[in-house]
Order: structure tokens, then C-alpha cells, then sequence
């Protein structure tokens, strides 16, 4: 905890962001820091709770309460409020191998799970986080840790996104051979061809690798496993050479909205937009691809999540006449009720600072059909609806477009190429059927399930494990 009486003593201040006019000039972070003297005033805020629940709960579901690689919160608050940033750092990263990333774009459950968010003024911990790991790297404190022996096994990584980056890092520590496979130029998945730069720059992913490089990590570029690219590794043939795998590609396949009209030009998953501005940004080359630009564009977005935030954030840089955001959810209540609600992620209504630079944002909104002229799209007919997502009778009206991107979630992971060869089971939503514990044959989609898949196959490998949770 921080000091005894400072959550009556402290008002909460968070970190603001540079006026809208001003960050939209360009795809750099815009979020000003705290000083360092406001960042341990905030430390102090932290309470001596009975439970806290900013812990998380151990659990690798989602929607329990808390942190889900159960950051020690409290801990580094104290740490932090008496000075001891270097302390900080260590404690922070024993549970998390990137604090920097999600410093920056976790949604923050653990401020939700606060007791302090019981009357809405929540410990800054997703701030805090983020000033701890800024200084680490700042200070030079966050060396490549290289294992104390070698244990001769050989471990491939196949994707290097936030999963396989923490499962790879803590496979190398252990003392493995790690080699990451990457189908992509640079390694981050969605981190860095998702995410905007003005969420994250790409420089916060490259002090990492390097730092994971220099634990003697080997990344392989450019390099799809299975497939049918000149390139492409077969799957088999690493089964061969590697005493484990662990598949960690993420789900990628985006979820369709096959209604009338849906083949005209214009009508886009977000995935085929964002990561082009992300090369664009990163001097990287689009590839054999269609350009997608919202440059002076009546922009309609479908899906109301972070996706949908970031195709408004960038289609907003890149100059659109106008963007709206459809989610065909029935808009949530502006407060939720903490009684029934806390300590869980509560739904009410949040703005992001993308949707606050100009969308507009419209609920319970169906979409019926694309209409165009001479191939390209040119309007949505949509259609208001009930709680039960059925239609309203006389609520039809139709939106002007030019670009239409869909952002409605993932599904599930590509089947075609590596897993069709292998021959992974999937379940009945189309993912690889795999446990929640031992992780194997899974695919792992976040930071947590990556070191936890580090201590499955640590343990299958050498009978035991001493690898952190």
C-alpha cells in the first residue's frame, strides 16, 4: 500500500492527452506524463484493502476481476510512493515481461477492481505502471537476464505477438534454445500491425526485442509456417527438429458481414486498413495490396471496440470528411451500479479519445444492406432494433459512405496452411481445442497465457518448473 491516510489526502489526477487538433497532425503517442512527484502522490492513494482485488484472481478467464497477469499492485505503489522506482521495476516485472505495452493500451480492470472505484476515484495503476517501466528503460535498468545454465533443448515459437513474445522470453530464461517464427518483416502481431502509433509507438516493441535478442532469442522474419508461400516453413518438418512448439498465431480471422452489396470496392475488414498506416508510419513497404485510405471519405465504421476506435483514430489522421461508428448493442447506461457491479468490469458508456476527436457514434443500429454505383460503395441501409436485436418497424435510414470498415471482432485463427497440417483438434467455434492449464497444442493470445504456456512446456520438458506464473 502507499500512505495510510492518503486516499482521504489525495485527489486522483491522471495523465491528460495533447489537444485534439494538435495530435491529430500526426501518429505520434499523445498522452503528457505525470510528474514524477504527482506519480508517487498518486502511489500514496493506494489502500491498505483486505482483499485487493487489482490483483486478479489467478484465473485465465475473462471478465474475473482484477489484473489478469496479476500484478502486485499494491506492492509497487508502496514501492513507488517511498522512492524506490528500481524496486518497482523488479516487483512489476515478475508478473509481466512488457508493463511498457500494457502501460499503454490495457483497458486498466484492475482501476475497476479498486475499492477506491467504488465512488469512481480509482488508484491511477495503469499510470503508474507505465511511469515505473518508463524509468526502468530510462535508467538503463532492463538488461537481457540470461539463464544461469543451458538445459539443450530446443523450443520453437511460431508468431511473435504479445503471447509468443512473454512465452518465448521466459523459455530463453529458463535456459531452452528459443527460436520465434514470424511471418512478418518486424515481431509484435497486432501490437504493432493493429495498434496505432498514436497508442504506441513501434520503438517501445524494438527496445524489446533487442533486449529479448540479447537473451539469445532467435527471430526468423518473413518466415510463415505452413502454407504454400516460397518462403513458408513446414510445420512438420519443425516437429521434427524441435523438442516443443507452441503455437501462439492469435485469432486472425475477422467476423464477416455477408449481407447484399457486401462485394462492392470500399466495404474493408479493419485488419486490411490499419496495418497499412502502420507500415506507413514504420517505412515499411504495403506489399502487392490494394492502398486503403479515408483521405476525404464519408468513413462508416462497423463494430463499437478498441478495433473500432483505432480505424476512427486513423481514418481521422488521414484527413475523412466524416466518420460514424455503428454497434448494434443498445447504448449502455452512463454509470453502472457498483453494487452489482463491483469489483467485476463493469459495461457502462466509455469514449475513447479516438471516438472523442469527432465520430459519430450510433447504437442498436443494424446494417441491412451496401449500395453503390459502379462497383463502389456509396451508402448503408440500416435499420434501428430492439433489445432483442429485432428490427423496429419505420426506423429505417440510410448513411452516406465511401468506406465502409468492418471491425467486429475475431473468430478464431486461420485454419488454412499450419494448423490444417499439423491436424490440431479444433472445438466447436473453430478454435485448437487445448486446456486452460497445461496449454497444450493451444493458441495464446495474451501476456498471461504466454507465461503460463512457458511453464507448461518447461515443465513437459525438464519434469519441473521454476518459471513465475
Amino acid at each position: 500500500m502507499g500512505k495510510i491516510t492518503g486516499f482521504l489526502e489525495i485527489e486522483r489526477h491522471d495523465r491528460k492527452y495533447a489537444p485534439v487538433a494538435e495530435r491529430l497532425k500526426n501518429y505520434n503517442e499523445f498522452v503528457i506524463p505525470l510528474t514524477e512527484k504527482d506519480t508517487r502522490d498518486q502511489a500514496a492513494r493506494c489502500m491498505n484493502c483486505g482483499i485487493p482485488y487489482c490483483h486478479g484472481t489467478g484465473s485465465v478467464h475473462p471478465g474475473t476481476p482484477g489484473c489478469p497477469v496479476n500484478n502486485q499492485i499494491p506492492d509497487w505503489n508502496d514501492l513507488v510512493y517511498n522512492g524506490n522506482w528500481e524496486e518497482a521495476s523488479r516487483n512489476l516485472h515478475s508478473t509481466n515481461n512488457f508493463p511498457e505495452f500494457t502501460g499503454r493500451i490495457c483497458p486498466a480492470p484492475c482501476e475497476a477492481s479498486c475499492t477506491l472505484n467504488i465512488d469512481d476515484n480509482p488508484v491511477t495503476i495503469k499510470t503508474i505502471e507505465c511511469a515505473i517501466v518508463d524509468k526502468a528503460w530510462d535508467n538503463g535498468w532492463l538488461k537481457p537476464q540470461l539463464p544461469a545454465h543451458k538445459t539443450g533443448r530446443k523450443v520453437a515459437v511460431i508468431g511473435a505477438g504479445p503471447a509468443g513474445m512473454a512465452c518465448a522470453q521466459q523459455l530463453a530464461r529458463a535456459g531452452h534454445e528459443v527460436h520465434v517464427y514470424e511471418k512478418f518483416a518486424k515481431a509484435g502481431g497486432l501490437m504493432r500491425y493493429g495498434i496505432p502509433d498514436f497508442k504506441m509507438e513501434k520503438t517501445v516493441i524494438d527496445r524489446r526485442i533487442e533486449q529479448m535478442v540479447g537473451e539469445g532469442i532467435i527471430f526468423h522474419y518473413n518466415t510463415p509456417v505452413g502454407g504454400t508461400a516460397p518462403n513458408a516453413v513446414d510445420p512438420v518438418e519443425l516437429a521434427k527438429t524441435y523438442d516443443a512448439i507452441a503455437l501462439t498465431g492469435g485469432a486472425e480471422h475477422g467476423r464477416d458481414l455477408p449481407i447484399p452489396g457486401r462485394e462492392l470496392d470500399g466495404i474493408h475488414f479493419a485488419m486490411d486498413f490499419l496495418p497499412q498506416q502502420n507500415r506507413r508510419v514504420g517505412n515499411e513497404p504495403l506489399g502487392d495490396v490494394k492502398e486503403i485510405l479515408a483521405g476525404g471519405k464519408h468513413v462508416i465504421v462497423i463494430g463499437g471496440g478498441d478495433t473500432g476506435s483505432d480505424c476512427i483514430g486513423t481514418s481521422l489522421r488521414q484527413g475523412a470528411l466524416s466518420v460514424t461508428q455503428l454497434e448494434i448493442m443498445p447504448a449502455p447506461p452512463e454509470h453502472e451500479n457498483k453494487g452489482l457491479t463491483w469489483p467485476n468490469w463493469p459495461l457502462k458508456m466509455r469514449t475513447s479519445s479516438s471516438q472523442a476527436e469527432g465520430a459519430e457514434r450510433e447504437f442498436a443500429v443494424l446494417t441491412q444492406s451496401f449500395e453503390g454505383k459502379d462497383g463502389k460503395v456509396t451508402q448503408l441501409n440500416c435499420v434501428r432494433v430492439d433489445d432483442k436485436f429485432k428490427p423496429i418497424p419505420g426506423s429505417e435510414f440510410v448513411l452516406k459512405a465511401d468506406l465502409v470498415l468492418l471491425a467486429m471482432g475475431f473468430v478464431h485463427p486461420v485454419h488454412d496452411g499450419m494448423l490444417k497440417t499439423l491436424g490440431v483438434e479444433l472445438d466447436q467455434r473453430g478454435n485448437v481445442r487445448a486446456g486452460l492449464t497445461d496449454f497444450a497444442t493451444s493458441v495464446v493470445w495474451a501476456i498471461r497465457e504466454g507465461r503460463l504456456c512457458a511453464r507448461s512446456i518447461d515443465t513437459a520438458l525438464m519434469g519441473t518448473t521454476t518459471l513465475p506464473r
